[in-house]
């Protein structure tokens, strides 16, 4: 069964993953404690949305810049 408009992916650096992408401008949020999620809305997402934000998601799996100190500071909202 299909149903809804996001995509749910599990990472054991989840908070600080999600950090780095909302500073690169991709917003999702974060389920506690391990997993980013993210929605498409189709009226005002495009595929070059979704292309951009992949491209962002694969650079950060890449250079794992959730490391950098910055990012594991914990925040009350993502």
């Amino acid at each position: 069964m299909e149903l809804g408009s996001q995509v749910a992916l599990m990472h054991e650096h989840a908070w600080p993953m999600m950090q780095v992408l909302i500073d690169a401008g991709v917003i999702g949020d974060l389920r506690s404690p391990d997993i980013l999620r993210f929605g498409f809305t189709p009226l005002y997402t495009s595929y070059v949305d979704v292309w951009d934000a992949i491209r962002c998601f694969e650079a950060v799996m890449e250079t794992q810049r959730w490391r950098e100190p910055q990012y594991s500071v914990r925040k009350l909202v993502t």
